[in-house]
C-alpha cells in the first residue's frame, strides 16, 4: 500500500469512500455520526487545498483516505470525563475511511500517521464501535469526551510515544 496527498482528481474516489462509509456505519449501528452529506465536496476540496487529505492507494486504486492535521485542534481544547494525558504537540486524524475492499487500511494510515508525529488524537461516535476498535488496537487510548461543532459529544483518544 502507498500513502500520498490527495489531489483534486481524487476527489471523486473519496467522496465514494466516504458515501461507503456512511452505509457502512449505518449497517453497524452508527447511523448518526455522518449525516447524508458529511464529509461534503467543499471540506474535502479545502482539506486538499491545505494538503492535509491523504489517499491509501492498493495498485492505483484508491482504497481509503484521511486527514492527518498538525496543531491545536480547538475542538480537543475542552474534554470532560477524563484528560489529556498531557499537552504535548500533536496531530488530529480525521474523516478516516476505507472503500472496504482491502483489510488493514486503518492499521495502514494510523501507522504512517504515527511515523509524522510523535503524539496523536482522534475521536469518534460512541457509536461506532468500529472505529473505537481500530483506535484501542493502534494503541489509542480513550481519554474522555470533547464536543465537536454542532455540540454532539465523540469520545477522545490519545496516542503518545509511551503508548507505541
Amino acid at each position: 500500500m502507498e500513502i500520498r496527498q490527495a489531489t483534486a482528481a481524487d476527489l471523486p474516489q473519496i467522496m465514494d469512500i466516504f458515501e461507503q462509509a456512511r452505509r457502512f456505519m449505518r449497517q453497524t449501528g452508527n447511523p448518526t455520526q455522518w449525516g447524508p452529506d458529511y464529509p461534503g465536496l467543499a471540506l474535502m476540496e479545502e482539506q486538499i487545498r491545505q494538503g492535509v487529505c491523504y489517499v491509501c492507494t492498493e495498485q492505483g486504486r484508491v482504497e481509503g483516505t484521511f486527514c492527518l492535521i498538525f496543531g491545536a485542534d480547538p475542538t480537543y481544547a475542552h474534554i470532560s470525563d477524563g484528560a489529556w494525558p498531557d499537552e504535548a504537540p500533536y496531530a488530529t486524524i480525521h474523516r478516516l475511511a476505507s472503500a472496504g475492499r482491502v483489510h488493514g487500511i486503518a492499521g495502514t494510515c494510523i501507522d504512517w500517521c504515527g511515523a509524522r508525529a510523535g503524539t496523536l488524537r482522534a475521536d469518534t461516535h460512541a457509536d461506532n464501535r468500529v472505529m473505537q476498535y481500530l483506535l484501542e488496537k493502534a494503541g489509542f487510548v480513550r481519554c474522555g469526551v470533547i464536543r465537536v461543532a454542532d455540540g454532539s459529544p465523540r469520545l477522545a483518544y490519545w496516542r503518545g510515544q509511551t503508548t507505541n
